[in-house]
């Protein structure tokens, strides 16, 4: 029974187009359950049409429809269970199609087809004699439209976007947020990495070849470099002096002149070096390993490029371009004339991709993981670009260029206008001050954004350098960022958060295999369990600090007591290191727990004797209190920060805190949020911490309410049943007191 419903399944989900795929899963089925009839009813505005079938009238398929109101298969839908009759034509319900010849068909069985608590369709199986299908064949059925749901919405997917001929609609993930519109440049990799394999005549020769090649490539990619500052863009640095490296001797570029002194031309050379540990690397298990053949094989080209096509790459560009790639590379957009790119779409790549951290560093919109773009013909073509929802559209219409150029307009307009009230202090209409703080995490552009109106940093996150290195990083480099996040701030607080590594941040080279990740050793667990990272990185941060007041570190993941002890215990003895064996004049930082794990909510009074202060990741809090995986498909329409349970917490936790005299903020996504904002300020919160885009938004809202309107607002929210009835009333709120519908969002 499970090969048979994997057979189909499978089938379903490899068709070459939705009509074969439906077709593919009502013969099979008819098969795999030995009736006469097997049909299947899309749900399409509201009415269920036939779309496939193998017993019924083939000419019906299309024409026949009904709404949910009328008909068997519409009670099945109505109901959200299935039906199972001995002879569906005495069923008051029963309702004959005269085009679809079922008139011979006494024995009815339908189950629905439901993804994510919506209606997609109805699978239906019919016999002439009258019987009623056994428990067996039911449970089979329901099973296999269980399983069926998500392969039917994904192939129903792809069939709108290849039935609609111009206008195309693509989604990918956000890498870096924005709006653009620009005209669609496609570069497919020109220089194929595999080469015909060839023998040289003459060594010597060849190796001049593959030396002047490799020093041109030092020269670009050298050159590229420079375009960046690199005293504020460490990660970019990093991009370029990895590459740099590869073409040493030591490194790959020895490995060329190797293959060169055994008789190979510097063509055949480079690209067998380059395919052998492309195809090594992309053999690796880890995520972070196989993104480093995108690294091999970007030299490689680059290489051949200069072999075959020497001083061939030079973009006359007349008009904005939207890069389009199968994987976007740190040498190629930094080529590009920055006033000329304006977006970029990729095929593949990761969020922490070196290319997703330049487009980032660059303020280029983009998106990754747009499947099928290559193939789509957009060259030349003009695309709309909308990174902060992951779409592409291409060859919008007239009016639909418009509307977005109105709505990047209107953007930019509100942008100034908040802009302008940022250097004003975060303070409501009846005295209350709010601090507002920066979440951050790349040195790119840090000083700009603490400059505009932040008043520190509330959580800057030590695991982004660990992410971008290939090891760990040594104390002396830890040092020297952790020293330019204080000096970017200006004196100004700076939350520096302990490594927080595990569940969706694993370290490319410290990989971690669990089955559930998100509970396991993650945060604080890890570091106390490795002593020897822990130590490193508390020294490294006491270095940078010396002997200011600016540091406050921040230990995350914490869920006993011990944990806080024990860590405590740690930052005393590396303490005590650098001020008896350095002599260092060292001042004692103020030290605090990330509120995440919802057991220390009952345990406010014990943390208030050890620690100094509390910071809640409401993202993770959300989660744990209501056992949702955000990242899980299946289950984040549940992960709601507005459940009333999940307010109820967050009041007791600042209450509880302001009992035991210890200061508390928030530094998760409500927090940057305006209908967040609103609940947290009536609970009492006076610390938000959120991204730079949300800085100003936010100080411009807290300008224009008053603490007394919000605390009748939050009374009412609380008795609420649920977060949608929550964020009616604060909208509801926004609307009465005539705040622009903008907030809101």
């Amino acid at each position: 029974m499970l090969t048979i419903l994997r057979d189909i399944t499978m089938a379903v989900a490899t068709a070459d187009d939705f009509a074969s795929a439906l077709s593919l899963l009502v013969t099979q089925t008819k098969q795999a359950m030995k009736t006469q009839c097997c049909s299947l009813y899309l749900l399409e505005e509201q009415q269920l049409v036939l779309s496939a079938t193998d017993g019924l009238a083939s000419e019906a398929v299309g024409k026949v429809k009904m709404p949910l109101t009328q008909g068997l298969v519409g009670l099945v839908a109505q109901r959200e269970e299935p039906i199972n009759l001995a002879d569906a034509h005495q069923h008051p319900r029963f309702k004959r199609f005269k085009e679809a010849s079922e008139e011979g068909y006494r024995a009815f069985l339908a189950v629905p087809i439901i993804y994510q608590k919506q209606i997609l369709g109805v699978l239906v199986v019919q016999q002439t004699n009258e019987r009623q299908f056994s428990e067996s064949e039911e449970a089979f059925l329901m099973t296999l439209a269980a399983q069926l749901a998500m392969t039917v919405r994904e192939q129903r997917h792809k069939d709108v976007v290849s039935r609609t001929d111009e206008q195309m609609l693509y989604s990918g993930t956000k890498a870096a947020s924005g709006i653009v519109i620009g005209h669609a440049l496609v570069l497919g990799g020109d220089i194929d990495i595999i080469q015909a394999k060839q023998r040289c005549e003459d060594i010597d020769n060849e190796l001049v070849l593959l030396g002047q090649a490799l020093k041109s490539c030092r020269e670009t990619i050298s050159s590229l470099s420079q375009r960046f500052d690199f005293e504020q863009e460490v990660e970019v640095q990093s991009i370029f002096s990895a590459l740099l490296l590869l073409l040493e001797d030591s490194s790959l570029g020895g490995e060329y002149r190797q293959e060169v002194l055994q008789g190979w031309t510097a063509v055949s050379a480079v690209s067998q070096v380059s395919q052998k540990y492309i195809d090594q690397f992309l053999q690796m298990d880890d995520a972070y390993l196989k993104e480093r053949a995108s690294d091999i094989r970007e030299l490689g080209q680059r290489v051949l490029r200069e072999l075959i096509e020497p001083q061939r790459i030079n973009l006359e560009l007349d008009v904005p371009v939207v890069l389009v790639t199968k994987e976007a590379t740190a040498t190629m957009l930094a080529e590009f004339p920055r006033h000329k790119l304006v977006g970029i779409v990729t095929e593949t790549g990761g969020v922490n991709s070196h290319a997703a951290i330049l487009a980032r560093a660059m303020g280029v919109p983009a998106i990754i993981g747009v499947e099928g773009v290559l193939k789509a013909g957009l060259d030349g073509k003009q695309v709309i670009v909308n990174a902060d929802r992951g779409q592409l559209l291409v060859t919008p219409t007239e009016t639909m260029v418009n509307e977005y150029r109105s709505l990047i307009s209107a953007q930019r307009a509100l942008a100034d206008k908040f802009a302008k009230e940022l250097p004003l202090p975060a303070q409501t209409t009846d005295g209350k001050r709010v601090h507002l703080y920066l979440n951050a995490g790349l040195l790119s552009s840090l000083s700009s954004e603490i400059a505009e109106g932040a008043d520190g940093i509330g959580l800057y996150r030590t695991e982004i350098p660990f992410m971008l290195q290939s090891r760990f990083p040594s104390e002396a480099e830890q040092v020297d960022v952790y020293r330019q996040v204080l000096q970017a701030a200006e004196q100004r607080p700076v939350v520096m958060r302990t490594l927080d590594v595990g569940g969706d941040k694993p370290l490319p080279y410290f990989p971690i295999a669990e089955e559930n990740p998100f509970l396991g050793w993650r945060g604080i667990r890890l570091s106390l369990d490795h002593p020897e990272l822990f130590l490193v990185q508390l020294r490294a941060m006491l270095q940078a600090a010396q002997s200011g007041h600016q540091l406050h570190i921040l230990l995350p993941m914490v869920s006993s007591l011990d944990e806080i002890d024990q860590a405590l215990a740690y930052l005393e003895q590396a303490y005590q290191e650098l001020r008896i064996d350095s002599g260092l004049n060292l001042q004692r930082p103020k030290v605090g727990i990330m509120l995440e794990v919802p057991a220390l909510l009952y345990q406010m009074r014990e943390v208030a004797m050890k620690v100094d202060f509390v910071s809640v990741g409401s993202n993770d809090l959300t989660q744990y209190l209501l056992a949702v995986d955000r990242n899980n498909p299946r289950v984040s329409a549940l992960y709601d920060c507005y459940h009333p349970g999940i307010l109820r917490a967050l009041q007791r936790a600042r209450k509880d805190c302001y009992q035991y005299d210890l200061p508390i903020s928030i530094c998760g996504e409500l927090a940057g949020e305006p209908i967040g904002v609103i609940l947290l300020i009536a609970m009492g919160y006076e610390q938000l911490s959120m991204n730079q885009g949300s800085l100003a938004k936010i100080n411009y809202l807290i300008r224009r309410v008053s603490v007394a309107d919000l605390s009748e607002l939050l009374d009412v929210a609380l008795s609420l049943n649920n977060g949608a009835e929550v964020k009616q009333l604060v909208k509801q709120y926004f609307t009465d007191k005539q705040l622009d519908s903008y907030l809101v969002s």
